[in-house]
């Protein structure tokens, strides 16, 4: 299953197009965990497959508690992708999404 087209942002990294989504909403658990932080999908724009899930290093803005928001930009989406590649994430290739978290600015491999 894709991604939603609705709300998603396109991006170019290495000459191929990516579509990226974050859940605008605060789901019930990020609005009252204060350690709670925003999940992004990523997935290739023309030829759909794995899609990557990332847990970001930010605070969801609708959080319990938050007072500074610290946003997300398109220079972290783009090395965010280049680091998922290096890792072995294959977005042409169907299969499972490919799971990683941002710990200190990097990605790490995350099993769910």
């Amino acid at each position: 299953m894709s991604i939603p087209k609705k709300g998603t942002r396109t991006i170019i990294v290495g000459a191929e197009p990516f579509i990226w989504l974050i859940r605008r909403k605060a789901t019930y658990l990020q609005s009252c965990d204060p350690e709670s932080c925003l999940h992004m999908a990523i997935e290739h724009a023309q030829e759909p497959g794995s899609k990557l899930i990332i847990a970001t290093d930010r605070l969801h803005p609708q959080g319990f508690s938050v007072t500074q928001i610290d946003p997300i930009a398109p220079a972290n989406v783009a090395l965010w992708i280049e680091q998922a590649l290096e890792m072995g994430w294959i977005p042409r290739t169907s299969g499972k999404p490919f799971h990683v978290a941002v710990v200190k600015g990097s990605l790490t491999r995350s099993e769910v």
